[in-house]
């Protein structure tokens, strides 16, 4: 429970109160939830996690009244089955949706998502930005998102860095550009009074009596979102000269394309020829510090907007009960070791940042790093915990208000991440499982048809390219279960690989035929079958088909 009034009131106070604080009366003292979702954002991109050249000020101020938590993982490296992870505190094994499952988010799964329990248990609810997560019958076309809010201000798919060209729901932002955009719609959510027009919401005003819960998640620095900057004329300057006037370095162990000898991976385990065409601006030095500024902006962009909340909350004189949560869904390889895109179970990719700022920190814990292995699943159970909601049994995440009060030491002893997006982009499927030390990936064959070979049939044939690289038929429904449940059924890997992070965090050397750590193997083997197994769960996932062959109007993202 939150702090109890240290004052005890007397029988005449209480009358008082009761006349001329009428509209206290029945509020509900539980703490408000703003909950900050980045895109594509590795741990190291800020001030707080060691950037020396971008300028977070705001964002490093929140980690050191909060709790920077050092050690936090996703669970699928990935935009969707990442985010329903997140909503529904599941594995992607278990709730079965990604851009390659043939699959949407089932009504009785999506009920037990954090922001529905919320709203049932009392919260008033928002959601602004993107939603990449194909929810109910007809996916993103379903309207059950939208219905699931008491507000509502988000595209669906990629918005990009100006939403108003692909969303209708945009265009009564009076700017263009996506965080500003974001934060006219998280601004208007948290105003009593909602004016913005093309927002969707089932009530006039915010209720005063009731706690809320905003979920504001972006589409930046997302390679895509990035990559569609072209500094207008009607952009901040930020996005015009910031960081082009500094010399830019190279990350660390960069390769470029043609200087790449030997691949990170076997080719026969990442078909890196068959990457989609949109992470080309890892080949050169040239293209990889343009992308490299505009990250750079949006993230100072995104730092803007997290100062304007937080002034925004003080204003509303909510800001001394509001839990203040920032994440990222996942990272993005920036041609580290010649390596672009993502999916992939390194720490560049599944290793983020996470701040959880609570007013109510106890002193000695403010500005703390904690050493704890975390993961993006245990974000809705410890909000429910924080609300004094019962979590669902469906969850498979942990709440981390032990380390929240200094009260508990590990939620959790291993990390398990995988990849089951496994498509003609060379990506295969993988299973990973780590402690604060050591981390064991396991590999597995990828026979899908290279994407090289359906882009020339479909030359060939005048069929759109698009058609057959992202549309996903009932065929493919089976494919992906088969997918999920392959290694279960003792199917081996094809590649393995063990890394002592301790001494080697950058995940350089291959030590899985090192005799000297067969025990460490051994023993990560073992638990990789114990993780493995309780990540899928029981049962058949909750959902739905959602294809090219069920929907007049699909489309995967």
């Amino acid at each position: 429970m939150r702090k109890q009034s240290p004052f005890i009131l007397t029988p005449l106070c209480l009358i008082f109160a009761a006349i001329f604080s009428s509209n206290a009366v029945g509020a509900d003292s539980r703490p408000n939830f703003l909950f900050v979702l980045t895109d594509d954002q590795s741990y190291g991109m800020m001030g707080c996690d060691g950037n020396q050249l971008t300028r977070t000020p705001n964002i490093d101020q929140l980690a050191r009244e909060g709790i920077f938590f050092d050690r936090a993982y996703v669970t699928s490296a990935i935009c969707t089955p990442s985010r329903i992870s997140i909503f529904l505190s599941q594995y992607e094994r278990k709730h079965g949706v990604n851009f390659n499952s043939g699959t949407s988010v089932a009504p009785e799964a999506w009920a037990k998502s954090y922001p529905v329990v919320m709203r049932d248990n009392g919260y008033y609810t928002g959601y602004v930005g993107k939603n990449h997560a194909p929810i109910g019958k007809g996916g993103y076309n379903s309207g059950l998102m939208e219905e699931s809010f008491d507000y509502f201000y988000a595209g669906h798919g990629h918005i990009r860095f100006y939403p108003k060209d692909v969303h209708e729901i945009f265009e009564g932002a009076a700017y263009d550009t996506q965080v500003e955009i974001v934060n006219e719609g998280a601004q208007d959510f948290l105003s009593y009074e909602h004016r913005l027009d093309g927002a969707v919401r089932f009530l006039e005003e915010r209720p005063a009596d009731k706690p809320f819960c905003l979920s504001i998640c972006l589409n930046l620095p997302h390679s895509a979102g990035t990559g569609t900057m072209q500094q207008r004329e009607s952009d901040d300057e930020i996005y015009k000269s910031l960081y082009r006037d500094i010399e830019i370095p190279l990350p660390k162990h960069y390769v470029a394309k043609d200087d790449i000898k030997t691949p990170r991976l076997p080719a026969d385990v990442l078909r890196a020829s068959d990457r989609q065409t949109s992470y080309d601006f890892v080949d050169t030095p040239e293209l990889l510090k343009e992308r490299i500024i505009r990250q750079m902006q949006s993230l100072t962009g995104i730092d803007r907007l997290i100062g304007n909340l937080r002034t925004k909350l003080e204003t509303e004189g909510v800001d001394d009960n509001t839990i203040i949560i920032f994440c990222s869904d996942h990272g993005l390889f920036m041609g580290q070791h010649g390596l672009g895109g993502k999916a992939l179970c390194y720490e560049q990719t599944t290793h983020v940042p996470l701040i959880i700022y609570d007013p109510e920190l106890p002193a000695v814990l403010k500005g703390a790093r904690c050493n704890e292995l975390v993961q993006t699943i245990d974000i809705a159970a410890t909000m429910l915990d924080l609300a004094d909601i019962e979590t669902p049994a469906t969850f498979q995440g942990k709440s981390m208000r032990p380390l929240l009060s200094g009260d508990g030491g590990a939620i959790r002893d291993h990390v398990f991440t995988e990849n089951l997006w496994v498509t003609h982009f060379g990506n295969p499927r993988i299973e990973a499982v780590q402690d604060k030390r050591w981390k064991y990936i396991r590999y597995y064959r990828n026979d899908r048809v290279p994407a090289s070979v359906k882009i020339q049939v479909a030359e060939d044939l005048g069929i759109k390219s698009s058609l057959m690289l992202y549309g996903v038929h009932d065929n493919e429904i089976a494919v992906y279960r088969n997918h999920a449940e392959a290694s279960l059924r003792g199917e081996q890997p094809i590649h393995e690989e063990l890394f002592d992070l301790e001494s080697d965090p950058d995940e350089l050397n291959n030590l899985i035929d090192d005799p000297a750590v067969k025990t460490q193997l051994e023993t990560l083997r073992s638990v990789w079958k114990q993780q493995l197994t309780a990540a899928r769960g029981e049962g058949f996932p909750a959902v739905l088909r959602y294809t090219v062959d069920s929907e007049k109007n699909y489309k995967s993202k």
